[in-house]
């Protein structure tokens, strides 16, 4: 893996250059083995906290985990182009508008025992507005080159706080075009729902159940490109015990080699349905 500068990763992009890189501020990484029609995302996969905003943050290692999306890029690593955040959206979340990026208060209890400066919310933004800039590049040379580009963003969420049954998957479709897409959306729905998974964990999906798709990595990417879906796709926290702090791999892992076999047919579909 190299570490580039967000020029560097952009040039290397439009040279259609293969490559694994880290941003030169550890921000975010991005693996490109091939370029295909289809990207994978996993936006709050991140845990880094800087430093120097320890002592003033209120919540817990354990509080920002909770509410973080671990094991999310693991997922997805062997797919041919892998986007990822680094930093916990506890710093700046990814997944929200640059003015809303910076919470003050996270999940109804207050962040910062002291207000952030201007410079440390500014240092934080600049990430987030580098990470926008591969994504527009990225995005842009595949609509360039396929003329459609389907992007799975995978997310994960707290089922045990739901005082309700809720599925296994999440698919978040209210903000994309579901009349030209909505079989592509159902066939995705179809096949998570037809995963395999240790302990006898059940694998269930439905559309706009718990979470409805409001993030800003789907909505930047469909406001600004006519022909690429993104597929918002929660996976309930099946895969840990949320609040043991405790991992799973074998689960982990089961979802790795499933995703790893139904996502590229996925995509294939996709791009057959949609490229006239």
């Amino acid at each position: 893996m190299q570490r580039l500068s967000i020029s560097q990763i952009i040039n290397k992009i439009n040279n259609e250059e293969q490559f694994h890189a880290i941003s030169d501020d550890y921000a975010f990484t991005l693996k490109i083995d091939s370029y295909v029609h289809y990207v994978c995302g996993a936006v709050h996969d991140g845990h880094q906290f800087r430093k120097e905003l320890w002592e003033n943050c209120i919540h817990t290692e354990y509080e920002r985990w909770y509410e973080e999306d671990p094991e999310t890029k693991k997922m997805i690593a062997s797919h041919p182009i892998v986007i990822a955040g680094c930093d916990s959206r506890f710093e700046y979340d990814l997944n929200r508008t640059p003015e809303e990026a910076v919470f003050d208060t996270a999940w109804g209890k207050q962040l910062w025992h002291q207000p952030l400066s201007e410079t440390h919310k500014n240092k934080s933004l600049v990430k987030h507005t580098n990470f926008y800039s591969v994504v527009h590049a990225l995005i842009t040379k595949l609509e360039e080159k396929f003329g459609v580009c389907i992007v799975y963003d995978i997310h994960s969420y707290n089922w045990k706080r739901w005082d309700r049954e809720v599925p296994t998957w999440n698919l978040g479709t209210s903000n994309v075009d579901n009349e030209r897409f909505g079989h592509v959306i159902e066939v995705w729905r179809q096949h998570l729902s037809e995963f395999q998974l240790p302990h006898n964990i059940k694998s269930t999906s439905k559309i706009n159940d718990t979470f409805q798709g409001n993030g800003y990595f789907l909505k930047f990417i469909t406001k600004n490109f006519q022909n690429t879906l993104v597929l918002a796709t929660e996976i309930a926290k099946i895969y840990c015990d949320e609040y043991k702090y405790v991992i799973y791999p074998e689960v982990v892992t089961a979802v790795e080699e499933q995703l790893r076999k139904i996502l590229p047919e996925h995509a294939s579909y996709f791009y057959k349905k949609h490229i006239n």
